[in-house]
């Protein structure tokens, strides 16, 4: 199979993975030999926006993939860095640490609103742009109804759902929850939440 790419970068926070991201992944593995999930907000706090840990979310995403899909499929771990030009550094030199110079890399993405602006910061890679997907569906009101015990399956692959209806019986949940009940954004003490 000829691939337009040798690896498309794909950058995501995927707190939780559902189904625009599915599609995403799909298309970028149609396209290019291997694909690069940046995970964003990859450092270790956990908060009601970012309930999920990195490896937690290579796990979930992983679940919903073949296994030879799988083996295409290379994840990078993006910390927040609330500075442009070190963030672009940061995904670029973490990409580098991936690819070989002669490789031709892409970025694949959408333009959903003003905060999808990153996607123009990398203009030395070819811009795969995708078109709303899934009526442009936003984890936000997925996570806020995940807090309040509801998993919308419609909007989330077999995999999420599984992983989703797991994470819902550990105490880091519960903890998330009673922040989320108090719209408290702090960060969960990590010294007690590792997954029991």
């Amino acid at each position: 199979m000829k691939y337009t790419f040798d690896y498309l970068v794909y950058i995501g926070r995927f707190q939780p993975f559902h189904l625009a991201h599915l599609q995403t992944v799909k298309i970028a593995l149609e396209q290019s030999q291997n694909v690069i999930l940046a995970l964003g907000s990859a450092q270790n706090e956990r908060n009601i926006k970012n309930p999920f840990s990195a490896q937690e979310r290579e796990q979930m995403i992983l679940s919903n993939f073949s296994e030879s899909d799988q083996k295409r499929i290379i994840f990078v771990h993006v910390v927040d860095v609330y500075n442009d030009v070190k963030w672009v550094k940061l995904v670029k030199s973490l990409v580098a640490s991936v690819v070989k110079p002669e490789d031709k890399v892409g970025l694949i993405g959408h333009f959903k609103d003003d905060s999808s602006y990153y996607l123009q910061l990398f203009p030395e890679w070819q811009m795969v742009e995708l078109d709303s997907l899934k009526d442009s569906i936003s984890a936000t009101p997925m996570r806020e109804a995940y807090y309040r015990g509801e998993i919308q399956e419609q909007y989330f692959p077999q995999g999420t759902i599984e992983f989703l209806q797991h994470f819902q019986n550990t105490e880091i949940f519960k903890k998330l929850q009673d922040k989320y009940q108090k719209q408290d954004k702090s960060n969960l003490n990590e010294s007690n939440s590792k997954l029991e």
